[in-house]
């Protein structure tokens, strides 16, 4: 209460465990489908339908919130085109973080004990503190600092799935560096817009949404890798795809994230205490 000033509690933060039902039975669907996909077979009946599902269950969670007078959160807030492309930017961020194979290349490819690969993977802690100080400097160019921290945990991705049990630790080690970087210059900023991008009686949303997004993100890319890794015959084999795959996606998402952005030269808006949105 010393350091950080209250603000107004927004009228509509009540509880809807209606909405709250809705929305996480649809996600889970969706993830259901992606897991099930490679052992079932993307047509079959069970994946599609969880697929049908979660599309169901999603559209029945925005039509209720659109009507409830106090809503899990009112989709309307993603009119805002900054919380849309800093929510997704959250999102493909942890996608990325959470495919990578850190733990599982040193142990099950490499051979390293379980202290040796501890060791082995504090490159990514080192990485995040280094680019945390660029991205505090960088901070009045949100967009050129999210799409080059995004573009860096894709490219380290790409990098990191050429790795085999050949590759020097030396090598595989510079590509986690890369996508520890790309996620300290990154996080920062899309944090803040995802914030900033709200009034200031809705700060609590604008965190919920951002923990919403990366454990989104999480879960996706666990099960993402999982899927592709499920249809190779060991890690090695399977670990080249799977990153590759999720690279992939999160240089597509990037670009949609930046454009998102829109100029370089926009500023984060500020609220008034009314919420109205000033230069």
């Amino acid at each position: 209460m010393v350091t950080t000033p209250r603000t107004e509690r927004s009228a509509a933060g009540n509880p809807d465990p209606l909405g709250t039902l809705l929305l996480t039975t649809g996600l889970v669907a969706v993830l259901f489908g992606i897991i099930e996909g490679p052992v079932h077979g993307w047509t079959s009946a069970r994946v599609l339908g969880a697929f049908v599902a979660g599309a169901l269950l999603i559209a029945g969670f925005t039509g209720h919130a659109l009507r409830s007078p106090a809503p899990l959160f009112d989709p309307r807030v993603f009119a805002s085109a900054r919380l849309r492309a800093a929510s997704l930017g959250t999102a493909t961020g942890f996608f990325g973080l959470f495919s990578l194979l850190n733990s599982q290349y040193p142990q099950d490819v490499k051979g390293f004990g379980a202290a040796v690969t501890g060791l082995a993977i504090m490159p990514l802690v080192f990485g995040t503190a280094a680019t945390q100080k660029l991205a505090t400097r960088w901070a009045g160019h949100p967009r050129a600092v999210v799409g080059t921290g995004l573009a860096l945990i894709g490219l380290g991705l790409l990098g990191a799935s050429t790795a085999d049990a050949g590759t020097p630790y030396a090598v595989f080690v510079r590509w986690l560096l890369v996508i520890s970087g790309g996620a300290g210059l990154s996080m920062p900023a899309l944090t803040l817009g995802v914030v900033t991008s709200l009034p200031p009686h809705q700060a609590g949303l604008g965190s919920g949404l951002g923990t919403t997004a990366r454990e989104t993100g999480a879960a996706l890319g666990v099960a993402v890798t999982g899927t592709v890794l499920s249809a190779h015959t060991d890690l090695p084999h399977g670990m080249g795809p799977a990153l590759r795959t999720v690279g992939v996606v999160v240089l597509a998402a990037t670009a949609l994230v930046v454009a998102g952005y829109g100029s370089l030269a926009r500023r984060v808006p500020h609220y008034a205490a009314d919420g109205t949105a000033t230069p």
